[in-house]
C-alpha cells in the first residue's frame, strides 16, 4: 500500500506561526522575573498577583475588540498594531520608575496579547477544515516553545541588569512587527457579494446574526472556561503543592514545568493531526477533558514520584489535545465573516478563567490544606 502523504501546509502559515512564536518568546522572557522586578518598587505578594492579573484582565477586555476589528480591516494590520503595542508595553515596563508604571506596561502588553485570537483567525482563514485541528495544534506548540525558550533567554538577559530583559523583549516585538509588515499575508476572506449571500438561505443569515452568542458557541465557551479554569488553577498552586507534598525546590519545580511544556509541545506539534484524522475533533475534545480530569484526581492522591509524573503526563496530554480541538470546533461553527470576533470572545472567556482559576485554587488550597 502506498504511504499516505500529509497534505501541504497552506501558504503563509509558517509566517503566522513564526510571528506568534517570537511574540510568545518575548512574553516568556518577562514572566519568570516580573515578580522579583516588581519587588524593587515596593510590591508585596498582593501587588505581584494583581500585576499578573492585570495582563489577563486586559486580554479579557480587548480580545473581542481586536477580533472584531480584524473582521473589518483585516488580520494583518491588527497583528502589526498589537506587536507595536507589545513592544511599547515592554519598554514602559523596563523604564518604569514607579509601581503604577509597571501596571500600565503590563496592561498595555496584555491588551496587545489579545491578538492571539486574531492569529488563530488568520490560521482558520487559510486552513481547510480537515487541517484546522492540526494547524491550530502546531500554533499551540508555538506557545509551548515560547515558554521553553523565553525563560532561558530572560535569565541570561537579566545578567546584564534587571531592566535588560524587558528592553530585549520590546526590541524583539518591534522587529517582529517590521517582519510581519513585510512578510505576513492578509488572510481575511473577501466579503461575499449580496447576490451570492442571498442564495445561502436564512439559516446562514441567522447563524451570522447570532455570532458569538449562538447556542453552540456559548456551549464551547463554557467548556473552554472550565478547562482553562482547572488547568490555570493547577499551574498557580503546583509550586506550593509540590513543596509541601514532595519537598520540591524552585529548581525542581521548574524542571517539572519543563516536562509539562515538552509534553504539550510534542502533542500539539506532532500528534494532534494524526489523532484528529483518526477520531475527529469532538472525540478528541471529550477525551482530552477526561484526561485532564483524571490527571487532576491522580495528582491530588499522588505521594510518589512515578504517580506524580503519570498525573502530570495525563494533564499535559489532555490539555494539549483539548485546546486545539476546541478552537477547531469553534472556527467550524463561527460565521466566516465574524470569525475573528468569535475567536476573540473565546479568548476573552479563557482570560477570565485565568483570572478566577488561580484565585479559587489558592483559596481552596489554603482552606483544604491540599498539600498534606
Amino acid at each position: 500500500m502506498a504511504k499516505k502523504e500529509r497534505p501541504p501546509t497552506p501558504a503563509g502559515y509558517w509566517v503566522i506561526w513564526t510571528t506568534v512564536a517570537l511574540d510568545l518568546i518575548g512574553f516568556g522572557m518577562i514572566v519568570p522575573i516580573l515578580g522579583r522586578y516588581a519587588e524593587r518598587f515596593g510590591a508585596g505578594g498582593l501587588e505581584v498577583g494583581l500585576l499578573f492579573a492585570s495582563f489577563s484582565v486586559a486580554q479579557m477586555i480587548f480580545s473581542p475588540v481586536l477580533g472584531k476589528l480584524s473582521d473589518r480591516i483585516g488580520r494583518k494590520p491588527v497583528i502589526i498594531i498589537a506587536l507595536v503595542g507589545s513592544s511599547v508595553g515592554s519598554f514602559i515596563t523596563g523604564a518604569a520608575g514607579a509601581l503604577w508604571v509597571l501596571f500600565l506596561g503590563r496592561f498595555l502588553d496584555g491588551a496587545s496579547g489579545a491578538s492571539i485570537a486574531v492569529a488563530q483567525g488568520a490560521v482558520a482563514d487559510i486552513a481547510p477544515p480537515e487541517q484546522r485541528a492540526r494547524l491550530m495544534g502546531m500554533l499551540g506548540a508555538a506557545f509551548g516553545l515560547g515558554f521553553v525558550l523565553g525563560p532561558a533567554l530572560g535569565g541570561l538577559a537579566a545578567l546584564g541588569g534587571p531592566h535588560v530583559p524587558f528592553y530585549i523583549a520590546g526590541t524583539l516585538a518591534a522587529i517582529n512587527a517590521i517582519a510581519a509588515y513585510i512578510r505576513l499575508p492578509e488572510t481575511k476572506p473577501a466579503p461575499v457579494p449580496a447576490s451570492v449571500a442571498s442564495e445561502t438561505g436564512a439559516t446562514a443569515e441567522s447563524a451570522s446574526s447570532d455570532g458569538p452568542r449562538s447556542p453552540v458557541l456559548v456551549r464551547f465557551a463554557v467548556v473552554s472556561f472550565l478547562a482553562t479554569f482547572a488547568f490555570s488553577g493547577f499551574e498557580a498552586t503546583f509550586s506550593i503543592f509540590g513543596r509541601e507534598r514532595f519537598d520540591l525546590t524552585e529548581a525542581t519545580t521548574a524542571v517539572v514545568f519543563l516536562f509539562v511544556g515538552v509534553v504539550l509541545v510534542a502533542v500539539q506539534g506532532l500528534g494532534i493531526g494524526r489523532m484528529t484524522a483518526a477520531w475527529g475533533s469532538r472525540k478528541m475534545l471529550r477525551g482530552g477533558l477526561a484526561m485532564v480530569g483524571v490527571g487532576l484526581f491522580v495528582l491530588s492522591a499522588s505521594t510518589m514520584w512515578p504517580v506524580l509524573f503519570v498525573a502530570l503526563f495525563l494533564l499535559a496530554f489532555g490539555q494539549g489535545i483539548a485546546t486545539p480541538s476546541t478552537t477547531a470546533l469553534v472556527t467550524e461553527a463561527a460565521p466566516p465573516e465574524r470569525r475573528g470576533e468569535v475567536l476573540g470572545y473565546q479568548q476573552s472567556v479563557s482570560a477570565f478563567a485565568r483570572i478566577v482559576g488561580p484565585i479559587t485554587a489558592g483559596l481552596l488550597f489554603d482552606g483544604i490544606n491540599a498539600g498534606t
